[in-house]
């Protein structure tokens, strides 16, 4: 069985950074599972983890009215879950749901907050990387906006 050391030390939103940076986030962090079906987190809620997902996939849904659910993003293996807990009000803007069975690890905010205050650089590493995560995220948005609207545009 891998060490929480070893599954963050290889995960790729953790890449670049030294073995005594991980081995501090070690300290924060702690193996979770979800089944199928099963919620990480919902709208609202305080955004208290950082998920790595380390195998499955989890979709982000957004509630809309009248309709069901819809999915704004899947984040499979090598991705994360939840920048909410680096922003205030530390509130999720979404579900997250497993789609199917995830294993991830949980990275707890308060204590990550706590280790960037401390330590800037790693407050500006883990910024660079959540920043990467979220224009991916707009960018992914932009892309679902345009399908759905830009279509009945043309012509």
């Amino acid at each position: 069985m891998r060490s929480l050391q070893d599954l963050l030390a290889e995960h790729p939103f953790f890449a670049g950074l030294d073995e005594s940076t991980v081995s501090m986030l070690v300290g924060c962090s702690t193996n979770v599972h979800y089944r199928a079906g099963e919620y990480l987190f919902h709208e609202g809620e305080p955004a208290d983890r950082l998920f790595v997902v380390r195998r499955g996939r989890v979709a982000l849904d957004v509630h809309v009215p009248g309709q069901a659910e819809m999915v704004v993003e899947t984040v499979e293996e090598g991705g994360v879950v939840g920048w909410s807990w680096l922003v205030p009000p530390y509130r999720w803007f979404f579900d997250a749901r497993a789609v199917q069975e995830v294993s991830a690890v949980a990275v707890d905010a308060t204590c990550l907050r706590a280790k960037c205050d401390e330590d800037p650089a790693l407050g500006y590493a883990l910024m660079q990387r959540v920043a990467g995560v979220m224009y991916h995220r707009l960018q992914s948005a932009r892309v679902r906006l345009l399908d759905l609207y830009g279509a009945g545009r043309a012509g």
